[in-house]
């Protein structure tokens, strides 16, 4: 392991530390004030500088990272509420807005995008002949029930020691969707890498719609005037209104806006020899960046958030299962995905921080060796 600077395997740091704590591991808390007040959250810290919050009780989202002390994940101002004070169908279907905090905030299990009125008769309920979705759907206010909490060895024996948390997610109802989230967060004991690892398997015994998308949330200073979103875009292929209104390039980003109109791509990635998905933000001086994979498999679509807004200032990276035209689209086209019982999906993405001119160089070079991307 690289130890602030020190290569040391594991017997002789225990030489040096009574508690390896100390140096790196993960410590169970409760938030306790305003509205978070009641929500579990597990934090983990590397020797790297690379510190995590993930909330147990918000889906097991990611909710404040930093790195070396700055900030990484986008703090919007809501707060990580307790699900208790979500409101599923205020707000025209919006309401999600006010739980939008943090690294990351998940969407599903049976619904992404905008909300709207959907078909249920397929659960055979007459009175319940179809459901209302609302913006991202129900599972960010859903508690996690924790299954692991743990230091646990490296892939081989000289490897660094892995930091890994466990937690399950269940989105039920009588007469409806039972789907299961299984959701397995790893950081290397020495670190600068978030792995996710999502499964998600239907519990019920009906087919049953599964939409899933990640809004991986980034802010200051990760993002700043100058800052360049690198991808290998084979073509763009929706952009919202306020894209072509404001002139705002969805490439290199403006400093906050007073006023800004969110705006949204989809964008269609070229996938590496290896399935995956890659994107970066990266600094115009080369000085840090953070660089996003994922299987390309489990989620093929992209969208690129850009908000600008002075006060809201982020950008969102988007891996999606579906088209940005969302749930009724994807029925009438038949690209929906319905699980059967005992059916599952699987989900992989790593998030990497970057430092440095040669890091992000690299990142650089990587994505642009699959693709370019249009100006």
């Amino acid at each position: 392991m690289n130890i602030f600077g020190n290569e040391i395997d594991r017997a002789e740091l225990e030489k040096r530390t009574g508690d390896l704590s100390a140096v790196a591991g993960i410590r169970q808390v409760v938030l306790d004030n305003g509205v978070e007040r009641g929500v579990r959250a597990i934090d983990l810290r590397t020797s790297a500088g690379l510190e995590l919050e993930v909330l147990v009780d918000r889906a097991f989202d990611l909710g404040s990272a930093r790195f070396r002390g700055a900030p990484l994940g986008w703090r919007s101002g809501n707060g990580f509420r307790h699900p208790g004070l979500h409101e599923h169908s205020d707000e025209g279907g919006l309401s999600w807005l006010r739980a939008l905090d943090g690294l990351l905030v998940s969407g599903g299990l049976d619904h992404t995008l905008f909300g709207g009125e959907i078909d249920a008769t397929r659960y055979a309920y007459p009175p319940k002949q179809s459901v209302t979705h609302g913006l991202h759907g129900r599972l960010t206010a859903i508690p996690a029930r924790l299954l692991e909490a743990r230091e646990v060895p490296g892939a081989h024996p000289d490897a660094a020691p892995v930091l890994r948390v466990v937690g399950e997610v269940v989105q039920a109802t009588s007469f409806g969707e039972h789907l299961r989230l299984t959701r397995t967060i790893e950081l290397d004991f020495d670190g600068r890498e978030i792995r996710l690892h999502d499964v998600v398997d239907n519990l019920g015994f009906e087919p049953t719609p599964h939409m899933f998308l990640y809004h991986l949330n980034i802010g200051w200073p990760y993002i700043d005037e100058g800052t360049e979103f690198v991808a290998p875009i084979a073509k763009m292929l929706w952009a919202s209104d306020s894209a072509s209104q404001q002139g705002v390039s969805y490439r290199t980003l403006p400093e906050p806006q007073l006023g800004f109109v969110e705006q949204v791509y989809e964008h269609e990635l070229v996938a590496g020899p290896d399935g995956r998905h890659r994107v970066a933000l990266l600094a115009p001086d080369g000085s840090r960046g953070v660089e996003v994979t994922w299987k390309a498999e489990g989620m093929p679509h992209f969208f690129e958030w850009q908000n600008l807004r002075s006060g809201q200032y982020a950008v969102g990276l988007e891996p999606s299962t579906h088209h940005v035209a969302g749930d009724g689209a994807a029925r009438d086209d038949g690209s929906m995905t319905f699980l059967e019982h005992g059916e599952s999906r699987e989900y992989s993405t790593t998030i990497r921080v970057l430092g440095g001119e040669e890091e992000t160089s690299a990142a650089r070079a990587a994505i642009r060796a699959l693709h370019g991307q249009p100006d």
